[in-house]
C-alpha cells in the first residue's frame, strides 16, 4: 500500500511541470501571432460610376388641407358668455347655418336698458322743446309790448315843442327808458334762444346715444348666433379653460360645448370647405433647386390604397421656413404647394400623402450613389480605386437626388469607394451619408428617387 502511493505520488510530480511547460509555450504561440502576423485588411464597399438616363424626382411627405377655411368666434360683446348649443365635429352645415348660440339673456337686459335710456331722452327732449317754444313766445309778447312802448314815448316827444320844457324833458327820459329796456330785451331773447338750442343740442346728442346703445344691443345679440360663411364640416376646438384651472400632462381636454363659458375673441371651431383640396409640404434646402411651379406630380395617400392621384406644384417658397423653436435640424425646408385632382369623398383633410415631384430628366448623365461623394479641404470629391489603394478625385456636382448624384469631371467605369477610406476602420462614412452596407438614407419623410 505505501510502495503505491509512493508510485502516484512519483508520477503526479513529473508530469506537472510538464503540464506548465505546454501552456507556457502554447500562450507564446499566441502573443507571437498576434504581434507578427498582420490582422486583414477592412474590406472597403465600392461602386461603380455609370452613365445614363436620370430623372431628378424629388419625395416628400406632406399633409391634405382644404383650400378654404375659416374660424368660429365668440363675438366681440364684452364678459363671459355661455354656450347654449353648438355643433358637433364633423357636422356638415350649408352656409348661413347656425354654429354655435350663446346665452343672449344678459345681452337682452342691456337692450331693454337701453330702449328705457332712449324713451327717457325723447321725452327730455319733447319736454325741452315745448319749454323753448313757450320761452319764445313769451319773449316775442315781451318785444312787442317793448316795441309799443317806445312807438309811444316817440309820439309824446314829437310834441315837445307845444309843451313846457319840464315837459318835453320828461318825455326824452321815458323815450330813453323805453329804448334800454327794449335792447335789453332784444339780449334777453337772443340769450333765450342760445340757452334753449344748447339745451336741446344737449338732450339730441343723449338721444342719440341712447339708439346708439340700442343699435349696438341689438346687433350683440344678432351676433350672439354665429353662422357658417359657407357650406362645409365643422370642426370643434379643445377647450383649455373647461377644467378652470392647470392643465397637467396627460389630462383629457374636452370640446366645447353647450353649457361652457367662454370670453370675446376665443376660438371656438372652424369650417372647412372640403369641396376643394391642396397639398401642402416641405422639401429640403439640397431639393429646392429641383422643384418649380407647373412640375407634374403623384400623389398617393392611406385613404385610397393602389390609386394614384395627379396634380402639379401651384407654388414654392423662395425662403426658407422658420424651424420650430426645439427642432434640432440644421437643414432648411422651404414650403410647397400642390393642387391635386380625382379626389374622392374619402379623402379629408389631415390625412398625410406621399408626393413624388417629377422633375427633368438627364440624357447620358454620369452618377454615382450619393453617399460615395464626400467634401474634404474644402473640395468635392470621390475616392477612385487605385493600384496603391484609394486615390482623392475632384469631381463637380450637377444635381442630387434621394439616392444619387449627378457629377462631371470623371470617366464612366471607374470604381469608387462607398465609404471614406481615410478613417482607421475604413467604414466610416462622412457626416450625413449612411454606413457602408446600407444605402443613404434619404432626408425625413423621402425616398429613393431614381
Amino acid at each position: 500500500m505505501s510502495r503505491a502511493r509512493a508510485y502516484v505520488v512519483s508520477a503526479f510530480r513529473r508530469t506537472v511541470p510538464m503540464a506548465a511547460i505546454v501552456v507556457v509555450a502554447v500562450a507564446a504561440a499566441v502573443l507571437v501571432w498576434t504581434r507578427v502576423v498582420p490582422s486583414a485588411a477592412p474590406r472597403i464597399p465600392t461602386g461603380r460610376v455609370q452613365k445614363g438616363q436620370v430623372q431628378l424626382k424629388v419625395y416628400t411627405t406632406g399633409e391634405l388641407r382644404a383650400a378654404r377655411s375659416t374660424q368660429v368666434v365668440a363675438p366681440p360683446v364684452g364678459g363671459q358668455m355661455q354656450i347654449v348649443s353648438i355643433a358637433q365635429s364633423g357636422q356638415w352645415l350649408t352656409e348661413d347655418e347656425p354654429v354655435v348660440e350663446f346665452d343672449p339673456a344678459e345681452q337682452e337686459f342691456q337692450l331693454e336698458q337701453s330702449r328705457f335710456d332712449l324713451a327717457s331722452a325723447e321725452q327730455e327732449l319733447t319736454k325741452a322743446d315745448a319749454e323753448a317754444a313757450v320761452q319764445a313766445a313769451d319773449d316775442e309778447v315781451a318785444l312787442l309790448h317793448a316795441r309799443f312802448d317806445v312807438r309811444r314815448a316817440e309820439l309824446a316827444a314829437s310834441g315837445n315843442e307845444l309843451i313846457s320844457e319840464v315837459e318835453a324833458r320828461k318825455n326824452l327820459l321815458l323815450l330813453e327808458e323805453a329804448k334800454q329796456k327794449l335792447a335789453q330785451l332784444e339780449k334777453d331773447v337772443q340769450s333765450h334762444r342760445e340757452t334753449a338750442r344748447a339745451s336741446t343740442d344737449v338732450l339730441r346728442e343723449k338721444r342719440n346715444k341712447a339708439q346708439l346703445s340700442v343699435q349696438v344691443a341689438q346687433r350683440n345679440i344678432d351676433n350672439l348666433i354665429v353662422r357658417a360663411p359657407f357650406d362645409g364640416f365643422i370642426v370643434v376646438r379643445e377647450n383649455w379653460n373647461a377644467f378652470g384651472g392647470p392643465i397637467f400632462p396627460g389630462m383629457p381636454i374636452p370640446e366645447f360645448r353647450s353649457g361652457d363659458t367662454t370670453f370675446s375673441g376665443a376660438t371656438l371651431a372652424d369650417v372647412v370647405d372640403t369641396s376643394r383640396l391642396e397639398v401642402t409640404a416641405k422639401v429640403p434646402e439640397g431639393d429646392r433647386a429641383n422643384v418649380n411651379a407647373g412640375q407634374p406630380t403623384e400623389v398617393s395617400v392611406d385613404a385610397l390604397p393602389g390609386v394614384t392621384l395627379h396634380g402639379k406644384v401651384r407654388a414654392i417658397s423662395n425662403v426658407a421656413a422658420r424651424s420650430q423653436f426645439f427642432s434640432t435640424d440644421v437643414v432648411r425646408q422651404f414650403d410647397v404647394l400642390f393642387d391635386i385632382s380625382g379626389l374622392t369623398e374619402r379623402v379629408r383633410p389631415g390625412i398625410t400623402a406621399q408626393i413624388a415631384i417629377g422633375g427633368a430628366t438627364l440624357n447620358d448623365a454620369l452618377y454615382v450613389p450619393r453617399q460615395a461623394i464626400f467634401d474634404t479641404g474644402g473640395r468635392t470629391v470621390v475616392y477612385v480605386r487605385s493600384a496603391n489603394g484609394f486615390d482623392a478625385r475632384e469631381v463637380r456636382v450637377r444635381a442630387r437626388t434621394e439616392s444619387l448624384a449627378i457629377v462631371e469631371n470623371i470617366e464612366p467605369g471607374l470604381e469608387i469607394a462607398l465609404v471614406d477610406p481615410r478613417s482607421p476602420s475604413g467604414s466610416r462614412a462622412r457626416p450625413g451619408t449612411a454606413a457602408p452596407s446600407a444605402p443613404a438614407p434619404a432626408p425625413a419623410g423621402q425616398r429613393a428617387s431614381r
